[in-house]
């Protein structure tokens, strides 16, 4: 349409502006001719020859309309009255009844007069009932037949109308499928938009003399949703014809423009532009707006609001008018996690009438974790409570069994989290960053809570999985903290927040990353449900191997994957025998809540766990600072010991979570050193306060079981703090073995001292990286000793081959019993309980690796560990500035004022920022860590860290090399065929024979394990 006739149009209307969208009759009227087409000669109605219908004539006076009444509308549907809000609904669907002869009154009178006629006076023709009635969203515009909104796109059974080759920015209205009836493909050879409106046959007649034909496909629904293989995000991406394009291409993001995947010649009508920005590019004016309310707190000053949810979710939720999926709640937290219950906060489970009581309550901490992490977690939590849901015979579980479960999502800092998890949970409808705020009445926002029961899940490739693929209601409760605080912190507002509320009977702990198997989380609950006395208890931490297992190929994970292996079939099941597992790792474990209560003075688990939380001020000492590295393991301790109680805790062999585990070497080592660090003052903080065990309520029997599982661990820790020598000893007594004279290796002792002067020097070359190199900004010093380890221990296992081939032939001899039978009972056990446990693949892919990496285990990682005891910081830079770029809550008592994205149009259009941001997979650039502001109280108590690790890593380091050197004294190589009754024959056998015996000890309570988990359950 040109300018002079918008202009006049315009003028026709009254007063008003374009906008003025009165509803008109509808008159025919003739197509505009075609762009292509010559001009008509003046006077000449039709000079193409095209057959048209004939023109009416027009009277001098412009016609009046006016809406018809509902009695007159109401006899034209039938003889009902039609209410008037139902006269012109925004979703009607195209007709197949006969059209009547034109469309537009308002347009054809427009022309009329620009050409100099009088426009007709027509009569409206009867309304036709609609074949859709869904009511259009309260934000769109007043209908108009006479004048349609072309940037809007209807929901389903609607029309979509395109500008051709000028196209506009798609819809953000929910649209996610077509009308079949509707030609889908845009008007590639002409501009003018109205010419959408025609019928085919319309079409077929006045462009007839064009040349090119019209490429034109019906896509519907079920087209659509099959093409997008039911994936919410990508509807509407369906398959189109183009022309003049690649033939190579990829449907773009919002469905309307395609975009080419190979380089080559670009289209002639953007060449011009030059090639397409790469990324994704802003859009104009996607200001989500917050708009000024008044809104009403809740009695205790609470800021609380329900958020409607996106209309484009809103349309594939499996039941409408569910109020708990129709709305995101919002509350602002403006109270500490420990204030959080009398601070008379409901959350929703509260408000159902009666309350719902919540039996599983699972937490899910994270930090800056990507995507695909936090989709592999929840979807397998997803997928266990619809597999609780599948339990038609059970008494707790059901088909309703998801109203007794709630799945907390707690992230460490806004600032911190990955934009990408919050598309995701954007894209699931639980989170809305336009409700937040940062004050509530000059109160700082301590965390945002989201609440929500979505009927959906992403799947670890963020594509949706709807409840048709097995997916059941989940309640889901987001917290995001508002500054880092380290994920102790996290549970905290989990224990003592949200617990104290839902009051729930098993609490499971989860971090982002770990995917709990299809039914791992009833396995562990199972645990509680049967045996009373069950405090805690954990599952099989499994490594993530990828598909096909080829993340094994990394040498670093297959070590890995051995290690997680042996600890889940000897160490969890002779620690679970006695009643105490020393760790119920946080990544995969859960409590029962009353068994974490205090007591009446405020002292018990709790009290304990969350003791390690206010390290940073300065007021613990550098033992209680490492021992809460591993609060875990404190947790566990508090539990069975707890006074006037006989808590135990289990392990739960069916019960499986796979967990990624560090790939690269600084993660790896950085990782390693706040476990060992951890769990060796922990280890030593348990041991000293044994006596508690005898004040629990716990049998005789199992109290003195438990004190020989202590006698255990403190022989462990005895021989694990001598590691560093031991190992060294081993290595200098296999390689000297090969210049007895029974080998007849020429000139080995060369090489044998080049090999021991390297490994010493690698050793102190350790010692340096520790104290002042961090594994991420040096990674080759720390790469290149971990060779140098490894191909040392390749030297040390062919020594020890050639040894025990040696030994086997002289079987008569001491060597026999003290290398060959030591090996066979070690390794020997391994290969049995492997089988014994239907699990032996680890022995067959792992193995080698992970005797490869046993010296970096034993040199690389305990030297960096001791080397930074004094490390306790966590980066909690700015935890106490108070953020203002979400806005304020202001007001005078209750009734108060904020400025929320509340209008549905901005809702819609942030939902489908998030889902665009889904489909662009670009790589996650983690920000610079920030050290943590300097003053002088840190500093102080730094060096006081500081001091404690430099005494204790001499202790370590000298007691270590003082037994190196006393057993290495004299040069005696006749270890294996000599009598053994030197120095290092004896202290060889000392040592094999305690390696052997402790193998032992653990593959017997292991095999009870079984027995016991075989015919008890």
């Amino acid at each position: 349409m040109s300018s002079s006739r918008r202009s006049n149009h315009s003028q026709d209307m009254g007063d008003g502006a374009p906008w003025n969208r009165n509803p008109s009759p509808v008159p025919p009227y003739d197509p505009p001719h075609s762009p292509y087409l010559p001009p008509p000669s003046p006077g000449s109605h039709n000079p193409y020859n095209i057959n048209l219908p004939p023109r009416p004539t027009y009277s001098t006076n412009p016609p009046t309309y006016a809406p018809p009444s509902p009695s007159v509308v109401g006899s034209a549907l039938g003889g009902s009255t039609v209410a008037p809000s139902t006269l012109y609904p925004s979703t009607l669907a195209p007709s197949t009844s006969p059209r009547p002869p034109s469309r537009l009154a308002n347009f054809e009178a427009a022309l009329a007069r620009a050409r100099g006629e009088t426009p007709p006076v027509i009569d409206a023709p009867p309304l036709l009932r609609p074949t859709f009635a869904q009511p259009a969203p309260s934000y769109l515009p007043p209908p108009d037949g006479n004048h349609p909104d072309l940037n809007i796109g209807f929901t389903q059974a609607s029309t979509i109308r395109h500008s051709g080759l000028r196209r506009r920015e798609p819809s953000r209205s929910p649209s996610p499928g077509f009308d079949n009836s509707m030609i889908y493909e845009p008007i590639t050879y002409h501009e003018d938009v109205e010419k959408a409106l025609l019928t085919e046959e319309d079409r077929d007649r006045i462009y007839q003399p064009l040349q090119t034909p019209l490429p034109r496909s019906r896509v519907t629904l079920q087209q659509t949703m099959a093409d997008s293989n039911g994936d919410l995000s990508m509807m509407g991406n369906g398959p189109r014809l183009t022309t003049g394009r690649s033939s190579i291409e990829k449907t773009g993001l919002d469905g309307f423009e395609p975009v080419a995947l190979v380089d080559g010649e670009l289209p002639e009508d953007t060449q011009h532009y030059g090639p397409a920005p790469e990324g994704r590019v802003s859009r104009r004016n996607n200001q989500h707006k917050r708009v000024k309310q008044r809104l009403t707190l809740e009695e205790g000053g609470t800021f609380a609001v329900e958020m409607p949810i996106p209309s484009r979710l809103a349309q594939f939720l499996p039941i409408k008018g569910v109020e708990e999926q129709k709305t995101t709640r919002y509350t602002a937290i403006t109270t500490d996690p420990d204030e959080f219950a009398a601070s008379g906060i409901r959350l929703r489970q509260e408000m159902f009438d009666p309350p719902r009581k919540t039996e599983m309550f699972i937490v899910i901490t994270m930090y800056n974790e990507d995507a695909e992490l936090f989709c592999r977690t929840l979807y397998g939590v997803m997928k266990n409570i619809a597999h609780l849901c599948g339990r038609k015979n059970s008494r707790m579980w059901g088909a309703n069994g998801w109203q007794k479960i709630v799945v907390c999502i707690v992230a460490d800092g806004r600032k911190h989290v990955n934009p990408r998890v919050l598309d995701c949970l954007a894209a699931l409808g639980v989170y809305q960053e336009g409700a937040m705020t940062n004050q509530v009445q000059d109160r700082p926002v301590k965390a945002h809570v989201f609440e929500y029961t979505t009927s959906f899940a992403l799947d670890p490739d963020l594509h949706f999985k709807y409840p048709d693929r097995g997916i059941v209601p989940c309640q889901i409760l987001f917290c995001m903290k508002e500054n880092n605080a380290r994920k102790i912190n996290s549970h905290r507002w989990f224990f003592n927040a949200f617990a104290p509320k839902l009051q729930p009977n098993v609490c499971i702990l989860l971090d982002v990353g770990t995917m709990p198997a299809q039914k791992s989380l009833y396995h562990l609950w199972k645990a509680f449900d049967v045996n009373s006395n069950v405090g805690g208890a954990c599952g099989e931490i499994a490594t993530f191997k990828g598909k096909g297992w080829r993340l094994l190929l990394n040498p670093l994970v297959a070590a890995q994957c051995f290690e997680y292996k042996m600890s889940n079939i000897l160490d969890k099941p002779m620690e679970s025998l006695f009643g105490y597992t020393a760790v119920l790792p946080g990544a995969f474990s859960a409590y029962r809540y009353i068994a974490l209560q205090n007591d009446e003075n405020g002292r018990g688990p709790l009290y304990s766990y969350f003791q390690g939380e206010n390290l940073h001020s300065g007021k613990a000492d550098s033992f209680t600072g490492n021992m809460y590295l591993a609060e875990d393991r404190i947790l566990c301790f508090e539990i069975v010991a707890k006074p006037n109680a006989s808590w135990v805790l289990k392990y739960v062999k069916s019960a499986v979570g796979e967990t990624d585990c560090p790939d690269t070497i600084p993660e790896f080592i950085g990782q390693r050193r706040r476990w060992l660090n951890g769990s060796f003052f922990a280890a030593v903080y348990s041991l000293i306060h044994w006596r508690q065990i005898w004040r629990s309520d716990h049998s005789v029997i199992r109290k003195s079981a438990l004190m020989v599982e202590f006698v255990y661990n403190a022989l462990n820790l005895l021989f694990g703090w001598f590691s560093l020598g031991n190992f060294y000893i081993f290595f200098v007594i296999l390689t000297r073995a090969l210049e007895g004279k029974a080998f007849h290796i020429k000139n080995i002792h060369v090489l044998n001292t080049l090999v021991q002067y390297l490994y010493l020097g690698t050793v102190i070359a350790c010692f340096i990286f520790g104290m002042g190199n961090r594994p991420q900004g040096s990674p080759w010093k720390y790469k290149i000793a971990i060779w140098i380890f490894a191909v040392l221990t390749f030297y040390m296992l062919i020594a020890g081959v050639i040894c025990t081939v040696a030994a086997i032939n002289n079987i008569d001899k001491p060597i026999f019993i003290r290398l060959v039978v030591s090996l066979a009972s070690t390794y020997g056990i391994f290969v049995v309980s492997s089988i014994l446990a239907l699990d032996p693949w680890h022995i067959f892919t792992c193995f080698l690796q992970y005797l490869l990496f046993t010296p970096t285990y034993i040199n690389v990682l305990n030297i960096y560990a001791y080397s930074n005891l004094h490390d306790l910081s966590w980066g909690t830079k700015g935890a106490d500035t108070v953020e203002t770029d979400l806005g304020k809550v202001q007001g005078v008592g209750r009734d108060v004022e904020v400025a929320l994205v509340s209008e549905q149009q901005d809702i819609d259009s942030a939902y489908q920022d998030a889902l665009d941001n889904l489909r662009i997979k670009r790589a996650r650039v983690d920000p610079e860590e920030m050290p943590p502001a300097k003053n002088a109280g840190e500093q102080k108590q730094k060096d006081v860290y500081a001091n404690f690790r430099t005494n204790l890593l001499l202790v370590w380091s000298l007691s270590n090399a003082l037994l190196a050197s006393i057993i290495l004294a004299g040069n005696d190589n006749q270890t294996f065929s000599g009598s053994g009754n030197s120095r290092q024959g004896i202290y060889m056998l000392v040592i094999l024979v305690f390696v052997a015996g402790m193998a032992a000890f653990r593959f017997i309570c292991a095999t009870l394990y079984l027995i016991i988990r075989l015919f008890g359950g």
